[in-house]
């Protein structure tokens, strides 16, 4: 299925973005298996490292001061290890969105650089856009062997 723009191209700067959610980013680019993998590692990563006086700050009501005592006792071991983790998450998607536009312009064949849209073998120029297209010079000659 194409989306509105022509082509199934999707933008990898938004990819890297959204996963400073870790997994929203592989949402967006429908890779729900890492999507899952990256927020369960999130998950896991901060709740191993926290203390159990910081869990017990949440425990009861959750109100504004709560949220900051908890923030306060978290070690900077465990906001390492989530930054890290989160940051990776960012590469990760900007990575798979790159790889995953390569791709689909190899199996796509021939699309307009321009506006991304299926080009006819024949012209020279786009017939959507009127863009040139700079080919390379086609020969008929055959190799000669010596």
């Amino acid at each position: 299925m194409r989306s509105m723009t022509g082509t199934g191209r999707k933008r990898p700067w938004l990819a890297a973005v959204l996963a400073f959610v870790p997994g929203v980013g592989h949402v967006y680019l429908r890779e729900w298996f890492r999507a899952t993998l990256w927020f369960g590692l999130v998950v896991s990563t901060f709740t191993l490292l926290l203390s159990e006086s910081a869990l017990a700050t949440l425990s009861g009501s959750v109100s504004a001061d709560a949220v900051v005592a908890f923030a306060r006792q978290v070690p900077p071991e465990a906001w390492a290890a989530l930054v890290a983790v989160t940051l990776l998450s960012m590469a990760d998607a900007f990575w798979m969105a790159s790889r995953e536009n390569a791709e689909t312009d190899v199996v796509e064949g021939a699309s307009c650089p321009n506006c991304g849209m299926e080009l006819d073998e024949d012209l020279e120029f786009c017939h959507w856009c009127t863009t040139k297209l700079d080919r390379p010079a086609e020969t008929d000659e055959e190799p000669t062997s010596r």
